[in-house]
């Protein structure tokens, strides 16, 4: 994912563990980079879904043409 300083608008990351505890500091760190909508898909169990976002995001980097772009999630 670019750096979300240099794209518009809101950025989402997802994110995931079994410790709460360091999952709050994660969000806190992916908030100060910039990515300022993290979304906490649940336990480590999460991290295996989150894979088949890498194929995605090579076939939108092919689509477009470039790798400056970042997710979304609107609610």
């Amino acid at each position: 994912m670019v750096y979300p300083g240099r794209l518009r608008g809101p950025h989402g990351v997802f994110l995931c563990g079994e410790d709460s505890d360091a999952k709050v500091v994660v969000a806190e760190l992916l908030h100060s980079s910039g990515l300022t909508a993290p979304i906490d898909l649940g336990g480590i169990d999460g991290a295996r879904r989150m894979e088949g976002t890498m194929p995605f995001w090579l076939r939108l980097w092919r689509a477009l043409g470039t790798a400056e772009f970042n997710y979304r999630v609107v609610r």
